[in-house]
């Protein structure tokens, strides 16, 4: 298996951590971003969208970092990752749509212009970010984990962006439920960190 990665991005991350909490044995490929490697003819024939990460897994591609988490907690993993109960799934599959929608606009967007100088309009994703905060605070005050008191995908497609926040100029401080689940996901076996996350 290839994962054709961006070391620094979040979205990365979530499938560099699957593939360490699955035991998946797997190379990467850095893409140069220096030039512009992710808009080349190659790669856009893996990814239209000019888009990391994406894996190759024995000639199966797929492109997305919720795509790619759905695509190995099912080939993979077992009960915890993936439920074939339909209101279990439906609830982490709810999470998967809140990481791509939510959190991208909110606490990533903000990462990407503190960090990176990117041009967004501020207001619109602090306001995100708070509502968002606001709401997993909230669903954490009595649960371990995001669905059904397990570890599953759910958790794992929201937690890097969460843990990058302040890279975003975002202080997580006054929501305690969201730090403690944060620890808890650092200290789980397996857990591999990346650049701006201060474990």
């Amino acid at each position: 298996m290839i994962l054709y990665n961006i070391p620094l991005s979040g979205n990365c991350h979530k499938v560099r951590l699957m593939l360490r909490f699955l035991g998946l044995d797997y190379q990467i490929y850095d893409l140069d971003l220096g030039m512009t490697e992710q808009l080349s003819e190659d790669f856009l024939k893996l990814n239209p969208f000019g888009q990391a990460p994406v894996i190759n897994d024995q000639g199966v591609m797929v492109r997305d970092s919720q795509a790619i988490l759905v695509y190995l907690a099912k080939k993979y993993g077992g009960e915890q990752w993936w439920s074939e109960d339909p209101i279990v799934l439906a609830k982490i599959i709810s999470w998967l749509s809140t990481a791509a929608n939510e959190l991208q606009n909110g606490p990533a967007r903000l990462r990407l212009h503190h960090k990176m100088g990117r041009p967004i309009d501020v207001k619109h994703a602090t306001d995100t970010t708070t509502k968002l905060l606001n709401i997993i605070d909230r669903h954490l005050a009595n649960r371990q984990w995001l669905v059904a008191d397990k570890l599953s995908i759910a958790d794992i497609a929201i937690y890097p962006y969460l843990a990058l926040a302040h890279e975003g100029q975002v202080n997580l401080s006054p929501y305690q439920n969201i730090s403690a689940w944060l620890a808890r996901f650092e200290s789980l076996p397996n857990y591999i960190s990346m650049p701006g996350i201060n474990v």
